[in-house]
């Protein structure tokens, strides 16, 4: 409904230019008002400017119609009079009633109003939003759906964990998120790639590779003492167990050669970071190349096909898991390093390679290759970052934890330098999901191996709630996950409250086949005018929101709104349950509601699978 107005309003402008009720007067920024020139703000929801007779098409009209707070003011508003008004010399309620004047004739819209300085309020014919009710049930699983970003490609890169250990908590929610971002998008018309970024080239997983060698090292009988900076969970000492059982003692050195000479470690007074690159290099020596990289290898993989098993069990898949090893193999990250020297905003200091990223606004210059020739783990981003713009996809989105804000000037920098249009990544910044149980914070610590992981969190209250509590808040604020209440049946529990929403109305339809009774569409469509009570027309009313709140979760990225839209209907729908029956003796008035409650159901259903979550019949 709120497009079927955009497209009046639109016709009405259109029909004022053909018949130059809109005067051709100098706009601020030099153009013509009849252009009706207004800021371009992304995907519009409503069509092209109509043309009429002679008129040029026109450029796309950004169309604000929202719907009003009270009901007393009609259910839809628009602000276009006050938009335009100044560009056509005219006074915003002189305006607003020319437009309303052009206003083609619709059965839907029962009277239109001029509210204050120049507000447009519609009021609505009930059979506006009863006919809401046939859409859902013809549209059944597309309902909602739109095409506002067809033949558009948009690629979401989420989680990229690095694979040094099982995921978290924390890990989870970018994973939710992404993954709701991804099938929104894609719900309303583009065309979605998914990707995994693979950290398996750089210092953390050579960290993870000493760690398992120690742990080996220990299988063998060597007595070491474990560095601080050490990966101590307990799944390196599985893969270390693997290890042992492939090799026996083939990789054994003794402890003392191992840590002949080191420097020291933090406990003993030294330099945690110095102590654990200096026994990486020595695992490097003594082992030498091709052993070092079979025991590598046997890390990455393992850790890396739980992380594939974890997130597909939670419902999060992908069409890509990118090697980031394969961007030095390829020679990408060599490209993208001589594509910033010939921008002639790289320079030599103290031996590295820096890129003058001030230049576009950054805190700082970054280090690209250090002086000892090695590069940095930001000239594999940006090759990375290169590399998606070359495979042609329009949009770029990366779903990145909160402590990576200061990465992205940086990023956008250097896609700038080399000749990209850096407006084509979005950086979707997420904050932690904090894990409280008996009203205790719980603690997710990979390097100390202390966290609790998403799959101990999947076991214990279940993907749905995992999955729909890690979306219930906009991505940049902090999340307490409540693991009690997730765990809780009651309306409490949001995830709860909606799925029993969608296992009443599976109920109902029981019921009517346990009285040999059978639900007749066609009757209940024609008879949606004997839905008038006050809890019929709440449910109808939030059942024609549905689109729209699709359509702004997917263009803003924020699934937590059709996440508050689901809780709002199951409210909706389980007041006119406890205040109605719905098998009742009137043929016309129960298939009528049967209807209603039938297409709620699938509205429900549809908003649930988006979020990754069941619909169960039963509970």
């Amino acid at each position: 409904m709120k497009h079927h107005i955009e497209h009046l309003l639109l016709s009405a402008v259109a029909e004022l230019q053909r018949t130059h009720e809109l005067t051709d007067a100098p706009c601020r920024d030099g153009g013509s008002c009849a252009s009706m020139r207004s800021p371009h703000l992304g995907i519009l929801p409503g069509a092209q400017v109509p043309q009429a007779g002679d008129v040029q098409a026109r450029p796309p009209m950004r169309i604000a119609v929202e719907r009003t707070r009270d009901r007393n003011h009609g259910e839809f508003a628009s602000n276009i009079a006050m938009t335009l008004a100044k560009a056509a010399r005219c006074k915003p309620r002189d305006l607003a009633e020319k437009i309303v004047a052009m206003l083609p004739a619709s059965d839907k819209i029962t009277k239109v109003e001029i509210a204050g300085p120049g507000f447009i309020n519609f009021y609505m014919a009930p059979m506006a939003f009863q006919g809401v009710i046939t859409d859902v049930l013809a549209a059944g699983a597309r309902y909602g759906r739109s095409t506002v970003g067809a033949n558009r490609s948009v690629q979401v890169e989420f989680v990229s964990a690095n694979p040094t250990g099982p995921l978290h908590v924390g890990h989870g929610r970018g994973a939710a998120y992404g993954a709701a971002v991804a099938d929104l998008l894609e719900a309303v018309g583009y065309t979605v790639h998914r990707e995994y970024y693979v950290n398996d080239a750089g210092r953390q997983m050579d960290i993870l590779g000493a760690s398992v060698w120690l742990r080996y090292l220990e299988l063998c009988g060597e007595s070491l003492v474990f560095p601080a900076n050490g990966y101590k969970g307990e799944y390196v000492r599985g893969i270390a167990a693997k290890l042992y059982q492939q090799q026996g003692d083939n990789l054994r050195h003794p402890g003392a050669v191992v840590m002949q000479d080191l420097p020291l470690d933090e406990p003993a007074g030294g330099d945690k970071e110095d102590h654990i690159d200096a026994l990486i290099a020595r695992a490097k020596h003594l082992l030498g190349a091709p052993a070092y990289r079979q025991m590598f290898d046997l890390g990455l993989n393992d850790i890396l096909d739980d992380i594939r098993d974890d997130l597909r069990e939670f419902g999060v898949n992908y069409e890509a898991w990118y090697s980031e090893r394969s961007l030095y193999e390829s020679g990408a990250v060599d490209r993208a390093v001589d594509r910033l020297k010939a921008s002639g905003h790289m320079y030599e200091q103290d031996g590295a390679l820096w890129f003058r990223s001030t230049d576009y606004g950054d805190e700082k210059d970054r280090v690209v290759v250090r002086d000892n020739g090695q590069k940095t783990y930001f000239a594999a981003d940006i090759a990375y970052h290169m590399d998606k713009l070359e495979r042609g996809f329009e949009r770029v989105i990366d779903v990145w934890g909160a402590d990576h804000h200061g990465y992205v000037p940086r990023v956008k920098a250097a896609l700038t330098a080399m000749g990209y249009d850096a407006s084509r990544l979005d950086v979707l910044l997420v904050q932690f999901a904090i894990l409280y149980s008996g009203g205790e914070k719980m603690q997710m610590s990979t390097r100390s191996g202390e966290f609790v992981t998403l799959r101990e969190l999947r076991h214990e209250v279940g993907n749905d709630a995992a999955r729909f509590f890690y979306v219930l808040r906009k991505c940049e604020q902090h999340l307490d996950f409540d693991l009690d209440l997730a765990k809780s049946q009651s309306s409490d529990n949001p995830v709860y409250y909606i799925q029993y929403a969608h296992a009443r109305i599976c109920s109902v339809i029981r019921q009517l086949q346990e009285k040999a009774l059978h639900w007749n569409e066609t009757q209940g469509r024609s008879s949606l005018d004997l839905l008038q009570e006050s809890h019929e027309q709440a449910l109808m009313l939030a059942l024609s929101r549905y689109p729209e709140v699709l359509e702004s979760a997917a263009l803003n990225h924020d699934p937590h709104q059709l996440a508050h839209f689901l809780r709002d209907l199951a409210n909706d729908f389980h007041t006119y349950y406890n205040a109605h029956m719905f098998i009742v003796d009137d043929a016309a008035l129960r298939n009528a509601r049967l209807n209603l409650i039938i297409a709620t159901r699938q509205a429900l259903h549809n908003g649930l699978t988006l979020l990754g979550v069941s619909a169960p019949e039963t509970m």
